[in-house]
């Protein structure tokens, strides 16, 4: 239905700036129908000239649900955009796509799977290879896309890498859609009577708890009643008609996939759910799983399963990983379906000291089934663990050539001292304010520097700061020696640049911390001493390890220490996106108030 409610719900106006930045207006023709004007968002990789190109970096493709549009991807999207290139669309007359079209048949679901497999051939270039990220009814039509069930026009199937299928449907039983066409017979106004109805109380109302869940908070509510006052009406009616299957003798026919075409998908699958979600609640979900599961031939390594909630459980575990406590039970590795033979990878050489993974060309079958215990049916746009999932599954699943960190570190193999980089190092700023009372973010001390050497660090702030932590790999430009004829305690805790530090340096950070705390105690008194972290600039590493000391010792929220980092180390704390998604996953459960 259309917005008469002004500006705050005008698909045009509330456009997030990376999709009006990168989308465009196209028009396709399919064997069913034309589709005019609608929004395509495409971003081209900003790297993929200076990456290995064989095979080139998967393109990442992005389908929306019922009465969804890109929009609802923008975190996503915002994240994953800087791993690889990726393509979205708004369907016939959803988001900023015109609804122009308005034959019936030109939104079945087929119509929609030829319609996506036309724009995605589009866009994809030469031997690239496709991953299909949905979700809701977007899943039907990428598993469609994935696994045809009539021939296909093109062979765009033998191109899908992985489906990461959020909140999947299963097809209804032949009562249900009896139910769902009688009440779809209904004209628009009455159905728009019924929505008005429905979301009587705004976003405090039945219609926005019912997609966001009862835990979510003001802006998660508020999202959802502007996309819901951006979904049409005749467009709703018929998807939602497309959907559903005709029933003979009892069979399925058209509409959402069949339970074969789950059993038949020849990819990595990567399945989340929302405890809290009503529309398809996670009951769903553990049926295709199991459909997906029953469909391998070999058995599941019951040494790798674990316990179903605490501990990280096999993809194939029919106890779907639960995120609680320190860490988002991680997915672990299934027993392949295929022999290796299936699964070709292609050789890479060691490329200036850094090691080039493999991308298969056919990754071997497994699935794996993550549940949000606090989230609803909208957690693709109110979730921030659900960039971090995916990228996760992506880069460890698939090749660490889909990981940021990977990718920077492949494109960083200049001197971190030579011109460009000194200027950089020059211009920021070189300590923070302070952070909870315990620490300053720091860029490292450069021994020959005019302002930020050893000697003028500790003239300047050696009477509060009394410990240095250095968290860089390398040697350090400058003397610790300096540091301790001055008083201040040296220690080092080495990472790794550009990967967020994994649990074991997580842990060394924060028992370092901790010793440093106890045993400054009595030697303080009255004073407040606090502790120097630095890593090369002093934003992503220190940000990552400060950060997760608030969480784990300091009792923060992670939206709380990352927003208080940020506030302390200007100008935006903590910058790489994969290193913030890395916390949300770690910490998911502590976020929820």
């Amino acid at each position: 239905m259309a917005s008469k409610d002004g500006a705050q719900y005008d698909a045009k106006s509330t456009d997030p700036p990376l999709l009006e930045k990168y989308s465009t207006v196209k028009s396709y023709t399919t064997t069913i129908a034309t589709y005019d004007k609608l929004r395509i968002f495409y971003r081209k990789h900003p790297q993929t000239d200076n990456l290995p190109k064989d095979p080139p970096l998967p393109l990442l493709v992005f389908i929306h649900g019922l009465g969804g549009s890109v929009a609802q991807f923008n975190r996503i999207l915002t994240s994953l955009t800087q791993n690889a290139s990726c393509l979205a669309v708004d369907l016939p007359g959803c988001g900023l796509s015109e609804y122009i079209q308005t034959k019936w048949e030109a939104y079945s679901t087929d119509a929609l799977v030829e319609l996506l497999e036309t724009v995605i051939n589009d866009h994809r270039e030469k031997g690239q290879r496709v991953v299909l990220i949905a979700h809701s009814m977007g899943c039907c039509l990428a598993a469609l896309l994935a696994n045809p069930r009539t021939m296909p026009k093109t062979d765009l199937h033998n191109s899908v890498l992985v489906l990461v299928a959020m909140c999947p449907p299963t097809i209804p039983s032949k009562d249900k859609v009896k139910l769902w066409r009688l009440q779809l017979w209904a004209p628009d106004f009455l159905f728009n009577i019924w929505r008005a109805w429905d979301r009587r109380g705004g976003i405090d109302s039945e219609s926005i708890a019912r997609f966001v869940g009862p835990k979510a908070d003001a802006e998660a509510k508020r999202l959802q009643l502007m996309f819901n006052h951006q979904s049409r009406t005749p467009v709703f009616r018929r998807m939602a008609w497309g959907l559903l299957p005709t029933y003979q003798n009892g069979v399925p026919s058209g509409g959402l996939p069949e339970n074969s075409i789950w059993t038949g998908l020849q990819v990595p699958v990567l399945l989340i759910s929302g405890a809290l979600d009503k529309i398809t609640p996670s009951s769903e979900v553990a049926k295709i799983h199991e459909l997906i599961e029953q469909s391998h031939t070999e058995p599941t390594n019951e040494a790798a399963r674990g316990p179903p909630i605490e501990s990280p459980v096999s993809d194939l575990s029919l106890e779907p990983p639960v995120i609680m406590g320190d860490e988002v039970a991680s997915l672990a590795t299934t027993s392949p379906i295929t022999s290796p033979a299936a699964s070709p990878r292609l050789a890479f050489k060691v490329s200036n000291e850094v090691e080039i993974p493999p991308l298969p060309l056919k990754p071997p079958r497994y699935v794996g089934w993550h549940e949000i215990q606090w989230a609803g049916h909208g957690l693709h746009f109110t979730e921030r663990v659900v960039p971090g999932l995916i990228s996760d599954f992506l880069s460890n699943r698939i090749s660490s050539r889909l990981s940021l960190g990977w990718q920077l570190q492949y494109l960083t193999r200049d001197g971190k001292w030579d011109v460009k980089n000194l200027e950089k190092w020059q211009s920021v700023e070189p300590v923070s304010d302070s952070i909870a009372g315990v620490f300053r973010a720091i860029k490292t001390l450069r021994h020959s520097d005019d302002t930020h050497s050893p000697v003028k660090f500790t003239a300047k702030y050696g009477d509060f700061i009394k410990d240095v932590i250095d968290i860089s790999h390398d040697t350090p430009v400058y003397d610790p020696q300096n540091l301790r004829d001055a008083g201040i305690a040296y220690h080092k805790v080495a990472t790794v640049s550009k990967i967020p530090p994994p649990r074991e340096e997580i842990d060394r950070f924060i028992e370092t911390v901790d010793r440093i705390r106890e045993s400054r105690k009595e030697q303080a008194g009255s004073e407040k001493f606090e502790i120097g972290v630095h890593c090369h600039y002093g934003f992503n590493r220190t940000g990552f390890l400060i950060v997760c000391y608030l969480v784990e010792k300091c009792g923060y929220t992670v939206n709380a220490a990352i927003k208080h980092f940020a506030e302390a180390r200007r100008p935006n704390g903590i910058k790489h996106a994969h290193f913030k998604d890395r916390l949300h996953v770690m910490y998911a459960q502590r976020n929820v108030d």
